[in-house]
């Protein structure tokens, strides 16, 4: 099977309110899928579908070839809700077992622990973790059954930086060992380090769906940083699509700094770079609603 799931002409409404507008997507074996919106575009409610807690108003949503309510479809799913609930009474060991045992392909719980970091909590009660603890515990049991396919919601929500790289690290390994991944995340440090197709989501459509290469050439230009006592006339030569704080966007960055050393204007710390993730999805979100 090429296709692990798919999304046809998907809506979704609660009462008046359209939270998935006519969406179409395909999730095909051997990526890092990275799901990005502002909230309230529609990234949770994608999740949800995918994993048979709700059914679309209107289109068809498959999951492994079939109807995702049906629990024989989701066994080779695994997934990681925004909201962490984890019994406090359990060791982390005997949740981990407790979930595996659910699938025909589980991983040992010393081996899955060991890479997401978490030997030193298996005879930990889970009540006595700390939130960010409970976090990566609940990553790592998405990953329990050997899954060919894994969602994950806000995966680092509630990490610190260490934390999360560490998290990023053990989802990269995951991936290198034949998981799919869907991850959607505020953090968009994140999906750039992770994902290799990102999908831009706006007020429930798709609105951009490109490898993250495509995804960053979607702004025109470069990005010029620099410093000088006479700004406001660097932001008028010629070529300069935009100015804010000390940073411009230009359409030939050669040609500016061509421009800029002719014009005499003084200036310092000059550097040219790509645009980030961050400025591709402000670029594009800021793209009016489609139903206004």
């Amino acid at each position: 099977m090429t296709t692990l799931a798919t999304l046809d002409h998907v809506t979704r409404r609660f009462g008046s309110v359209t939270a998935v507008d006519d969406v179409s997507l395909t999730i095909e074996p051997g990526t890092i899928l990275g799901l990005l919106g502002p909230n309230g575009a529609g990234k949770t409610t994608i999740i949800s579908l995918l994993q048979g807690l709700r059914k679309a108003s209107s289109g068809t949503v498959t999951l492994f070839g079939g109807d995702p309510a049906e629990a024989r479809n989701r066994v080779r799913l695994g997934s990681t809700p925004q909201e962490t609930a984890l019994p406090d009474s359990l060791k982390v060991g005997e949740v981990i077992n407790f979930v595996g045992a659910h699938f025909p392909d589980r991983r040992p719980a010393a081996e899955l622990a060991e890479e997401f970091g978490l030997t030193d909590l298996l005879r930990r009660q889970v009540g006595s973790l700390s939130g960010g603890q409970k976090r990566r515990v609940s990553v790592a049991l998405a990953f329990a059954g050997n899954p060919s396919l894994v969602l994950l919601d806000e995966p680092t929500t509630g990490l610190d930086v260490d934390a999360r790289h560490t998290l990023w690290q053990a989802i990269r390994a995951q991936h290198d060992r034949g998981a799919t991944v869907v991850l959607t995340s505020h953090y968009l440090e994140e999906i750039e380090a992770l994902a290799e197709r990102v999908v831009v989501m706006a007020h429930g459509a798709v609105i951009a769906d490109d490898s993250l290469g495509g995804i960053l050439s979607q702004v025109g230009g470069k990005l010029a940083t620099l410093s000088s006592p006479q700004f406001e006339k660097v932001a008028d030569l010629p070529g300069v699509l935009r100015a804010e704080g000390n940073t411009l966007l230009v359409a030939d960055s050669d040609a500016f700094v061509v421009a800029l050393v002719r014009s005499g204007i003084e200036f310092s710390d000059l550097t040219v770079r790509g645009a980030s993730l961050e400025e591709a999805f402000l670029s594009l979100t800021d793209t009016p609603s489609p139903t206004a």
